[in-house]
């Protein structure tokens, strides 16, 4: 009988959902030291800013052109402070987001791969087959945490490369769009193919790059055998590594949908209703989207340990049953012929190869 990967993942998250806890917790911890850093920093670097009463003045008028002015004028000397500071703590994040990431990874993987052993070895039990199962402490390496924070550091790689070139699509499609003779369409038509292909590229990188820290929690591969290993695996299991992708993908997909048609439900009410509470109402449908899209992602990766723990028969479809040959009586042809012979008249006329015969006769 044929089991569903992606069934087997969704039905591990809900069977173990200290997994998909433990998936929010870091992913949280991270997302809520990036946004406190960055408000804190925002208001400090507010607070150091001169603003003289002719400033002040013109920000009062509420003139879209005063205003401007003034904002220039009050920043004017001040902004490299705040981007030298915005680069030292995009460094110290990604620093968190590695070292967070790892040891989050770490233990939800063992705890997967904990999950379907356990199930594995009670189906065999059940079925009278003895089940010598990998103890998934001793078989996980001392290396396996270097080697996530090896994979997680290139993940924050690509993605900086990602930023980077879509800084390099912006100017090749400003190119386009000389000051001499603008052509904003143009160039807006020119990056977005530019813009898809560097997503495209990020997306499929950061996505092998983050399959390959289950090979190192699972096998102990160091950072480039991991890759290797995740490479090889969507090549043995490509149609099931790819149904679980693509049913989580589209479960993702609706939950966007949805998230935000709902989230712009309290818009709404912004006339009737105080501004803090629709504030609250859309800070709570946005945080129930993220914890519902983390545990999409929970689900995935309990898919992918289910494909690589699940033996090859289990995964690929079952073969078609042959019926048994039941044994007969042995055919043979010559009493067959013989019956066939003396059920036909060879003196019949019609059967004569002699034109007319049957009509001379």
């Amino acid at each position: 009988m044929a089991i569903s990967p992606t069934a087997e993942g969704f039905r591990a998250t809900f069977r173990r959902p200290s997994l998909t806890l433990a998936e929010i917790m870091w992913r949280w911890t991270a997302g809520a030291t990036a946004a406190a850093l960055l408000l804190f920093g925002l208001f400090e670097y507010l607070d150091t800013l001169p603003v003289t009463n002719g400033e002040l003045l013109f920000l009062r008028t509420r003139q879209p052109y005063l205003v401007g002015e003034a904002i220039a004028h009050i920043l004017r000397g001040s902004l490299s402070r705040a981007v030298m500071a915005l680069l030292l703590a995009a460094v110290l994040l990604a620093v968190l987001w590695i070292v967070a990431a790892s040891v989050g990874r770490m233990a939800t993987v063992r705890g997967l791969l904990d999950y379907f052993r356990r199930d594995a070895a009670r189906k065999a039990t059940a079925d009278g087959v003895s089940s010598h199962g990998r103890d998934v402490a001793s078989n996980v390496s001392t290396k396996a945490l270097g080697a996530l924070l090896r994979l997680n550091f290139l993940r924050a790689a690509v993605a900086l490369a990602a930023a980077f070139g879509l800084v390099g699509a912006t100017i090749l499609a400003g190119f386009a769009s000389p000051d001499a003779d603008p052509s904003p369409w143009l160039a807006f038509f020119l990056f977005l193919p530019l813009a898809a292909l560097i997503f495209l590229a990020w997306w499929s990188l950061n996505w092998l790059l983050s399959l390959a820290g289950m090979f190192a929690v699972r096998d102990g591969e160091d950072a480039m055998g991991a890759i290797s290993a995740a490479a090889s695996f969507c090549h043995e299991h490509g149609g099931a590594v790819f149904a679980v992708t693509a049913w989580t993908v589209l479960a993702h997909l609706v939950a966007f949908v949805g998230a935000t048609t709902v989230a712009s439900m309290p818009l709404g009410f912004v006339a009737v209703v105080p501004w803090r509470l629709v504030l609250l109402g859309i800070m709570m449908v946005t945080l129930a989207y993220f914890a519902f899209a983390d545990w999409l992602y929970m689900a995935r990766l309990a898919g992918y340990v289910g494909i690589a723990e699940m033996p090859q028969a289990v995964v690929a479809p079952a073969p078609l049953a042959v019926p048994p040959f039941q044994g007969g009586p042995p055919v043979h042809s010559a009493p067959v012929q013989t019956t066939i012979e003396t059920t036909i008249d060879r003196d019949e006329p019609i059967l004569s190869d002699l034109p007319n015969l049957a009509v001379e006769t």
